[in-house]
């Protein structure tokens, strides 16, 4: 590793007509790790991928991948990365070899060495049996994987997958994400952009944390939830109007003041051991009722909500590069 960031942002902002699609955008990936790009629709990743891919240029501000900069080296750039978007770019009409071959031909390769790692990729994306099937009778899962094994077809060193498991159904998805194992543990720079809080945990070792152009976080999985508080007290009672009970009784066992959603009563906690015991000793004297208790981390659900004050999902105002 040279020990330069594999990429490098610094004060990107972009707009489209009266919507700030990226607001002094700071951002840095490490060689061979997996940066997490985490925000609903309209937050601005798409458009950062585009910047970084070369294809828009940010209205201020510089980029740099592998020490290119994205406006004044983007031709040499763009043979030193791949990208994956949210939907298959592939031709229906070729057979999945024919694709690949293609790609590798753009990129400059002989016939013949095109073809030789278009039949590798698809051995290793588990498409070998349908490569001279055309592309449009294959499943959603097979075209998102073919759409990838596009994108490694130069053997680049940084992959951007703008939302790859959109549309996947869950065998499709976990698929993808072992896809993606293998390639960093292979030295891959990948940064994934998601909606999905579960694949940003599972995949990524850094994730930014993007809203309304913003970056408003970044951290490791474990850094986030910290942000959130420590591991919280989950408490069902029997009775919704037991709540109150709850609070008081289980008040002096927090640093901070418990709250309750109808019968769910929630607490962080000082430390875990012993705290089951004690909180059912002390509802019990109370005459609270108990469903159910658990211990748990804040997840990175609880992260977003916290840091930007809406669920991950809640439906957001795109801007017309997102919404393209």
């Amino acid at each position: 590793m040279s020990g330069e960031p594999a990429i490098e942002v610094r004060g990107v902002f972009k707009r489209f007509g009266k919507v700030q699609a990226l607001d002094g955008v700071d951002l840095t990936a490490s060689e061979g790790e997996v940066l997490g790009l985490l925000g609903p629709n309209g937050a601005g990743k798409t458009t950062l991928v585009r910047v970084l891919t070369t294809l828009l240029k940010p209205d201020s501000g510089t980029a740099r991948v592998l020490g290119l900069d994205v406006v004044r080296d983007a031709a040499r750039l763009r043979g030193q990365i791949g990208l994956a978007g949210q939907y298959a770019a592939v031709d229906e009409n070729l057979t999945g070899l024919e694709n690949l071959t293609m790609v590798g031909r753009l990129y400059g390769m002989d016939r013949r060495t095109a073809k030789a790692r278009g039949h590798e990729l698809l051995e290793q994306f588990d498409l070998a049996d349908a490569e001279r099937r055309p592309t449009k009778t294959y499943s959603g899962g097979m075209r998102r994987r073919l759409d990838l094994a596009a994108a490694l077809v130069a053997k680049p060193p940084v992959l951007f997958l703008d939302e790859p498991t959109t549309g996947l159904d869950p065998r499709g998805r976990l698929g993808l994400w072992d896809v993606i194992d293998t390639l960093v543990a292979g030295g891959t720079t990948a940064l994934l952009t998601t909606q999905y809080l579960d694949e940003a945990d599972r995949l990524a070792r850094t994730i930014a944390v993007i809203d309304h152009g913003h970056l408003i976080a970044e951290g490791t999985s474990d850094q986030l939830k910290d942000r959130v508080g420590g591991e919280r007290l989950e408490v069902q009672l029997e009775a919704a109007a037991d709540s109150t009970a709850a609070l008081q009784a289980l008040a002096p066992m927090s640093d901070e003041a418990p709250s309750a959603d109808g019968a769910l009563v929630r607490l962080s906690i000082r430390n875990r051991r012993g705290t089951i015991v004690e909180a059912v000793r002390r509802l019990s004297s109370a005459g609270v009722g108990v469903d159910d208790l658990s211990i748990r981390r804040p997840t990175l659900d609880d992260v977003f909500l916290a840091l930007t004050g809406h669920a991950a999902d809640e439906p957001e105002a795109t801007d017309e590069e997102e919404a393209a």
